[in-house]
């Protein structure tokens, strides 16, 4: 089943980098008492995710702030370490906080899995965006394909808050 607008984000743990070391963060740790806005990627560095999506939530990370939102992550079925160097590597650090799924645990429990095996990719995730307030979904944008990122961007996030 896949999450909806007014449902409760699952229980989950993520892996993040914290001081040059990996640390396990939950969905409790990440949302509770906050307004968060996520967004989804099937993989780092792929053209989308690196060239078109990421960037866009970069660009706007002030504006977001101005909008009242205390977060920005983003979710990838990567591991944590892979994560951290595309952080790096695209003037995120700072500005969005990385939450590896690298099993796809919590985006199997939102359904929100895309395999992609027949493009050597294995499970993934789709692309989506979203804004979640004290763990609760209060808007959902996905993308009919993975290969785009219009309903998913910053810029259409942003007309959500």
């Amino acid at each position: 089943m896949t999450i909806a607008v007014g449902q409760k984000l699952p229980e989950a743990t993520f892996g993040t980098m914290q001081d040059g070391k990996p640390e396990n963060l939950t969905t409790e740790q990440v949302f509770a008492g906050k307004h968060v806005a996520v967004f989804a990627v099937p993989g780092a560095y792929t053209p989308t995710c690196h060239l078109k999506h990421l960037p866009g939530f970069v660009a706007h990370a002030k504006t977001f702030r101005d909008k009242g939102i205390d977060t920005i992550a983003c979710i990838s079925v990567n591991d944590v370490f892979v994560l951290d160097q595309w952080c790096k590597d695209t003037g995120a650090d700072g500005k969005i906080l990385m939450l590896a799924d690298g099993s796809g645990d919590f985006t199997r429990a939102i359904g929100m899995e895309l395999d992609l095996s027949g493009h050597g990719l294995g499970l993934r995730s789709k692309r989506y965006a979203m804004l979640v307030r004290n763990g609760v979904v209060e808007a959902l944008n996905v993308e009919a394909s993975a290969g785009v990122a219009v309903a998913s961007s910053a810029e259409a996030l942003l007309e959500d808050i």
